[in-house]
């Protein structure tokens, strides 16, 4: 998957959706995405298969599992991880999920 289709593929939730942030405050909640890493597979000394670490992020003002189930319901075809904390200075929740995505 080529990282312009992450942003058709989130946006099927029908929440607002940026790549790293938005440029101005947006209402709650939101999803932004973004490559932090990558976790290349190595052969013969030189990258094998480039493999980028994706990270899908979910801001709420509250605890809010069907927005999660809607998320996770786009993101059913990737193996994710997830987790969350609460951001006390802002205010809200947010929920991440990291997966892994073959570079095409």
């Amino acid at each position: 998957m080529k990282i312009e289709e992450v942003k058709k593929l989130l946006e099927a939730t029908g929440l607002p959706v940026a790549y790293h942030h938005f440029g101005e405050e947006k209402d709650l909640p939101f999803l932004v995405y973004y490559i932090p890493d990558s976790n290349n597979i190595a052969a013969d000394d030189g990258v094998y298969q480039k493999v980028s670490v994706l990270r899908v992020e979910l801001y709420t003002e509250k605890k809010d599992v069907f927005t999660e189930a809607l998320v996770e319901l786009v993101l059913s075809d990737f193996y994710y991880t997830k987790s969350e904390t609460y951001i006390e200075s802002e205010k809200m929740y947010e929920i991440i999920y990291e997966m892994e995505m073959m570079a095409e």
